[in-house]
């Protein structure tokens, strides 16, 4: 049980020397419980703190990002031609 405690504190403390202070409370509120989000569910499903910012931040992030902005020029493709299409039969 006792190194159980002294791993997870062992976990913590490793994501936690990773973060720089901000200066401003509420951020640094926020960052640190993100941090503390972000080691239990790598406990969870079993990777490490680092593999999981890894998984988010570097591939799953970017590939959201992308898919996201290529959705939206997708509509704004589509919402152009149906202007054109609705002016060329004389609606407004």
């Amino acid at each position: 049980m006792l190194e159980a405690i002294v791993n997870l504190e062992a976990e913590y403390w490793q994501a936690y020397i990773t973060m720089g202070e901000s200066g401003i409370g509420w951020i640094d509120a926020v960052f640190r419980f993100c941090v503390i989000v972000l080691v239990e569910s790598a406990k969870l499903i079993g990777v490490s703190y680092e593999e999981l910012n890894v998984l988010l931040f570097v591939i799953a992030l970017p590939v959201i990002v992308l898919l996201s902005v290529s959705l939206n020029i997708i509509l704004i493709f589509k919402l152009r031609c149906a202007k054109i299409n609705l002016s060329n039969l004389g609606v407004n």
